[in-house]
């Protein structure tokens, strides 16, 4: 990577770490510090924790049509505006309704397409998987302090300042967009970090993908369930002050033990196996959680193997969808695919708090099994996914015929699938590394 490169890729992974540790900051913490609150119940607690997720699912894929309208930068920072605006308004909250409105504001600074988008423009095609992939790393390590700082912070200085350090985090990350993160000469067209409206068909009539598609929605139900009731279950046995380094020694140890699983599934070939194997990790977990209220130590194993399960296909799905998007339309896939998450957020925490109110403990249990006991099936019926990379081809610009370079490509040993768009002079190609004839495929272009 250039220097410019390498500073966008830093600066727009520091805008993301930022937004979305202030969204997750609140889930270990919010069933705990709003008892006090007007109108506060299960219901309504289950509300506010996934109300995030219904702006970001509605406003995900238009946020990024705008960005294309009205530039990268102006979306974004309006974005984080309105993130900022989201805080302040919960962090003055009185009841669970302006609590509701706050987090239903933060959701609605839905600027990940557009910061993906601005990522494209500041990247060459041979470098954008890496800086894609550093958004990627970014995002997972924010959940896991997330999860550490919520209560740290919120034992300091309460429900309040943990909003008001949401709203901090937010100022931070526009004055990186304003000052460091590089401004664009031009608007480049990157399939893969954008949506094409015209290939959504494509995406809604792939069983396979639809399959994963389920599968984040499924994860993200469940996780926002969860936390409904995870922290008044270890209130019982742990002090508040304490929860912070037990979520630190959970989620940092399943994440170093998850790590060898994902090596092992790529390089044995046996994703489809670990992949339903994390899933049967999640049923485990739950039947633990539910002895919860007896004995501690069953509720700390329990979530340690939902977050060893929870780690490898967070980690993992992304990686299935990438591989089984046809070339050229990653960007249409995601978009769908991120969508479908945020929607799972908002659905989990509302159904996990009707069900807990409910049904109790057994009856927020059950709900959160169903949706995992038909994604295991649909893991378990999958074909075993392609073991391919995408690649991005820079095509020499001394290339004639344009037309027939998509056949040529498609001949070098190891291509499995070609795009090409002539007038960007770009191949995104979906390539198997073990097998590629590198050497042919760097005679047209840079990759």
């Amino acid at each position: 990577m250039s220097f410019v490169e390498l500073k966008a890729a830093i600066s727009l992974t520091l805008v993301f770490v930022f937004r979305m540790l202030g969204l997750f900051m609140v889930l270990p913490v919010l069933a705990l510090f709003t008892e006090d609150l007007q109108g506060a119940s299960p219901a309504t607690v289950g509300l506010a924790i996934g109300a995030y997720g219904f702006s970001q699912a509605l406003l995900q894929i238009p946020f990024g049509w705008m960005s294309d309208r009205w530039g990268r930068k102006p979306v974004i920072l309006m974005g984080l505006f309105i993130f900022l605006v989201g805080s302040l308004v919960a962090a003055e909250a009185t009841s669970m309704t302006d609590i509701i409105i706050g987090r239903i504001l933060q959701g609605c600074g839905a600027i990940s397409g557009a910061v993906t988008a601005l990522m494209a423009d500041l990247t060459r095609e041979q470098n954008r998987t890496k800086a894609m992939a550093m958004i990627g790393m970014g995002i997972g390590v924010a959940f896991g302090i997330a999860m550490v700082v919520g209560p740290m912070v919120s034992n300091a200085w309460g429900l309040s300042g943990l909003f008001i350090s949401n709203g901090m985090m937010s100022v931070v990350a526009m004055l990186i967009v304003l000052f460091v993160v590089p401004t664009p000469v031009v608007k480049r067209r990157d399939l893969n970090s954008s949506v094409d409206c015209s290939g959504l068909r494509q995406v809604f009539t792939d069983r396979q993908l639809l399959r994963h598609v389920s599968g984040i929605f499924t994860l993200h139900f469940v996780l926002m369930a969860l936390f409904v009731f995870i922290p008044g279950l270890l209130s019982h046995d742990y002090a508040q002050s304490t929860h912070g380094s037990i979520y630190l020694a959970v989620i940092g140890g399943s994440f170093v033990l998850m790590v060898p699983m994902i090596i092992f599934s790529e390089k044995q070939r046996r994703i489809k196996q670990c992949y339903s194997l994390s899933i049967v990790m999640l049923f485990m977990a739950f039947a633990l959680i539910s002895q919860g209220e007896l004995n501690s130590i069953w509720l700390l194993v329990g979530l340690f193997l939902f977050f060893f399960g929870f780690n490898f296909l967070e980690a993992t799905l992304p990686s299935l969808v990438s591989k089984i998007s046809p070339a050229g339309t990653r960007g249409t896939v995601m978009g769908v695919y991120s969508t479908s998450q945020f929607l799972g957020a908002a659905l989990g925490g509302s159904v996990g708090g009707l069900s807990l109110e409910a049904g109790g403990l057994i009856g927020a249990l059950v709900v959160c099994t169903i949706p995992t006991a038909l994604w295991w099936w649909l893991s378990v019926t999958m074909k075993q996914p392609p073991y391919v990379s995408t690649m991005v081809v820079a095509l020499h610009s001394e290339l004639d015929e344009m037309s027939t370079v998509s056949e040529r490509l498609a001949c070098i040993a190891g291509v499995q699938e070609v795009t090409v768009l002539p007038a960007e002079k770009t191949a995104y190609l979906k390539v198997d590394k073990q097998l590629l004839d590198l050497s042919s495929l760097r005679e047209f272009g840079h990759c």
